[in-house]
């Protein structure tokens, strides 16, 4: 129960890459032109491979399975290039990138914003220290680094080994190594002593997998001194086929449509009801806010891959709640080779939401 608690705290957070080089790459990543790329390309150093050129195979190529293997994931149009920094990754060979860690990868076109503002809000303390628990390869660590400045120090949480090796290694590039740590642990038996942490984080995790939410959330208050804060966010709602508002409600109440909510799960586990795990585990000035991020057309490729990805993610398999009519008409606005493809709408526009939920630690 455990190991698949911390696969579904890294659900959102894990990317696992190939060989840039290989075919499975070109395959997968969607849109004009798009190509893994070591960061360091972009100092132009010599023979670097132009990413213009049919497949970057040069032997001066960087072996992925490095710990030093730099990426950027880069596409090529008519707007010249655009890219994503995900920054460094130690490419496991024999983790390739599959069907779902691509998926995931793309969300985080959408969600990466969303999540900044979050923190932003939650206004941490300069110089403070806190934890990040269930901080899968550590990108939203380094975000919450940067919020309580090079005084400050946070601790990346999570139960993968392999999510916190990339962890580590994106840290060592990022220049914030000083300011972050990370530990293997577990987040329902939390590996700190009492009042270890200024404040405590979890996003997409505490509250947002199957265990019962209000353990893991006095194990946060445990660790958290007096007067810190407690913050957990979890995607919430999204609004993506606009005009079609019974199908997407039908597809919404399917069972991946509902995930993490279960058939049978007790509504106030439902991770809306946050405020009341947060008042039975003794918190105080309890807030909550939701954040919307939205996209409307024209997209960009990077945007329309990610809700490529989103749209098979929440909905992408048979599901035996739909009607046939149901699927067929998923299929046909959901289906980037169908001539009715949503996406092609000169008027698209979408919207998701991420809520959080904090509260002060009182003992």
């Amino acid at each position: 129960m455990l190991v698949f608690f911390g696969v579904f705290c890294r659900f959102f957070n894990m990317l696992l890459w190939p060989d840039p080089r290989s075919s499975q790459v070109l395959q997968v990543l969607s849109g004009p032109i798009q190509v893994l790329l070591p960061r360091s390309y972009f100092s132009r150093s010599p023979g670097w491979p132009d990413p213009r050129s049919p497949g970057p195979r040069s032997a001066s190529w960087p072996d992925p399975r490095s710990s030093q293997a730099e990426y950027k994931l880069y596409q090529l149009d008519k707007t010249g290039y655009r890219g994503l920094q995900f920054g460094v990754m130690n490419v496991l060979h024999e983790h390739p990138l599959g069907p779902l860690a691509y998926k995931l990868c793309m969300s985080d076109f959408l969600r990466e914003p969303v999540i900044g503002s979050a923190i932003q809000v939650l206004e941490l303390p300069w110089g403070s220290s806190g934890l990040d628990a269930g901080c899968g390869i550590g990108s939203h660590t380094l975000l919450l680094a940067e919020a309580v400045g090079p005084a400050g120090h946070v601790i990346g949480l999570d139960l993968s080994f392999e999510s916190l090796v990339q962890a580590k290694e994106i840290t060592k590039k990022s220049g914030l190594s000083e300011q972050v740590s990370f530990q293997e642990g577990d987040v329902s038996n939390l590996p700190f002593d009492d009042d270890t942490f200024d404040w405590a984080w979890s996003v997409d995790c505490v509250g947002y997998a199957p265990l019962e939410p209000l353990p893991l959330v006095k194990e946060l208050a445990r660790v958290v001194r007096p007067d810190g804060n407690i913050a957990i966010l979890g995607w919430s709602s999204q609004q993506l086929l606009p005009g079609y508002p019974q199908l997407e409600a039908r597809l919404n109440a399917t069972s991946a449509g509902i995930a993490p909510f279960v058939k049978g799960k007790m509504p106030e586990l439902h991770f809306l009801h946050a405020l009341g795990w947060f008042k039975e585990a003794g918190l105080e000035e309890l807030n909550a806010h939701t954040f919307a991020g939205d996209v409307h057309a024209p997209l960009s490729n990077d945007i329309r891959s990610a809700l490529i990805s989103l749209f098979d993610m929440r909905w992408g398999k048979p599901q035996s709640e739909l009607s046939q009519e149901d699927w067929e008409e998923y299929q046909r606005l959901c289906q980037p080779e169908s001539p009715d493809f949503i996406l092609n709408l000169s008027d698209y526009y979408a919207f998701f939401t991420y809520s959080l939920f904090s509260g002060k630690v009182v003992k």
